[in-house]
């Protein structure tokens, strides 16, 4: 089943889809990838923006969270970014690259997921850091 598009697991839409592919979804782990295109909000001038980084890692969190909660017959939930911790960009990767974004589980409190993420650009890590993702209850 995985791959998949990543667009019916995110609330998020173009021009603000940070993800194409959910390419795993389990134990804790998520990963994706994403092309950047130049038309991307994020794009300044031909790079893919700090802010743009983090947000594909807070989407790799929302898709796979998405896909954990629809195979369990649930609906997608909505995420908010509580916190974002000792994030280090090395590189701002440019249009027409993709990237793989893996994001694996530290911590459950309540609501709230600690994740820790790395972006990888052509086999390089060139983006890390750590989320903190509060999902809504679904009613």
């Amino acid at each position: 089943m995985l791959p998949m598009d990543a667009t019916h697991l995110l609330p998020q839409k173009y021009p603000f889809k940070m993800i194409d592919n959910l390419v795993f979804a389990g134990e804790g782990n998520y990963h994706s990838n994403f092309t950047i295109r130049q038309d991307n909000i994020m794009v300044d001038g031909n790079e893919f923006t700090e802010g743009g980084l983090v947000e594909n890692m807070a989407q790799t969190a929302a898709a796979g969270s998405g896909f954990v909660s629809t195979q369990q017959g649930l609906p997608v939930p909505v995420g908010y970014i509580g916190a974002v911790k000792n994030v280090l960009i090395h590189a701002r990767p440019t249009v027409d690259q993709q990237l793989e974004t893996r994001l694996s589980l530290k911590h459950n409190v309540g609501q709230a997921s600690i994740m820790q993420g790395e972006i990888f650009c052509e086999g390089a890590v060139i983006a890390s850091g750590e989320l903190t993702i509060f999902v809504a209850p679904t009613s």
